[in-house]
């Protein structure tokens, strides 16, 4: 039977729980609110550079590019974005339902050649635990306290690879951030750069709200409208410019996407086990008093019998 001073310890103890994911709670609060400001400044860089493109591919000025190329996919690059750090609910848990369905849909679609590059020590652990997984290491070093220079060196060397035809397409997963109660894990294709948003990432072209394409809808054109832009140094070089960053930009967006759900699945997962430390702390203390109660009966008890 517990006694009394279990309980107390007990109660003691979740109190001291509640206090540390309270204090986590307020630094995931944070750090959220940073990333939603990153996530909302590189989200309108990546869409003036598409403006760009759409402008200039419009005008007829853009030229082709070895990022257009599209080839039959035998080899394909996953990039999967998932948690640095635990406690974050069942945010890495998603991440790698989501890596086998996908990898299962890319082999029965005939692509067997999956080469996996995990992003973050979580997914990373997980995927080494994994029967079957055989997780790649990144083609750079990977920095998650710089995420910029971090993703462009990771979106230079998939370009590079891609370009050298060492894989046919480079597709990422990560979690979409929408809003605090809201984040879907996504599949969007990242190489060949998809002018179109019908040709979105294969699996899950067509339909599928779990793709997304890289770049805006097409307005309508005026046939035979004369170009007005003048482009220098040129076309080539601009077009060698400009796809790289838009590259660059998307997946630098994916990656603090996952960031801020990160963060809002961490606020989730600290207030749902303050609540149960309430509850839990509610409950024992229910018991220590009835306990607390029946002891004094019992010595109140004991005095009156006691002979005059």
């Amino acid at each position: 039977m517990t006694t009394i001073h279990e309980l107390k310890e007990r109660i003691r103890s979740v109190q001291s729980s509640q206090k540390i994911t309270g204090a986590m709670r307020m630094i995931a609060t944070s750090r959220l609110r940073k990333a939603e400001q990153d996530l909302l400044q590189a989200r309108a860089c990546r869409q003036q550079l598409l403006e760009v493109h759409l402008r200039l591919r419009l005008s007829g000025l853009l030229p082709g590019s070895p990022w257009l190329e599209e080839r039959r996919a035998e080899r394909v690059a996953l990039v999967v974005f998932a948690a640095e750090e635990g406690m974050c609910g069942a945010f890495n848990i998603n991440v790698g339902k989501k890596w086998r369905e996908v990898v299962d849909d890319f082999h029965t679609r005939g692509i067997s050649d999956v080469e996996v590059f995990p992003v973050g020590k979580k997914i990373l652990a997980e995927l080494s635990r994994t029967k079957g997984a055989h997780p790649s290491e990144l083609p750079v070093p990977w920095d998650a306290a710089d995420l910029y220079a971090s993703s462009r060196r990771l979106a230079d060397a998939l370009m590079e690879d891609f370009r050298a035809g060492r894989y046919d397409r480079v597709e990422v997963l990560y979690t979409s951030y929408k809003s605090m109660g809201s984040q879907t894990v996504r599949l969007r294709c990242l190489l060949p750069f998809m002018p179109d948003p019908e040709t979105s990432g294969l699996p899950g072209s067509g339909n599928d709200p779990s793709s997304e394409p890289l770049s805006l809808p097409h307005p309508e054109a005026a046939p035979g409208r004369p170009a007005d832009y003048i482009l220098e140094p040129g076309a080539e070089e601009v077009a060698a410019t400009l796809y790289p960053m838009i590259i660059r930009a998307a997946l630098f967006e994916m990656c603090l996407s996952g960031k801020a759900s990160e963060e809002a699945s961490r606020i989730l997962a600290m207030q749902a086990a303050n609540d149960n430390a309430r509850e839990l702390i509610d409950t024992l203390q229910l018991e220590y008093n009835k306990l607390r109660q029946q002891s004094i009966t019992e010595e109140l008890s004991d005095i009156f019998s006691l002979p005059l």
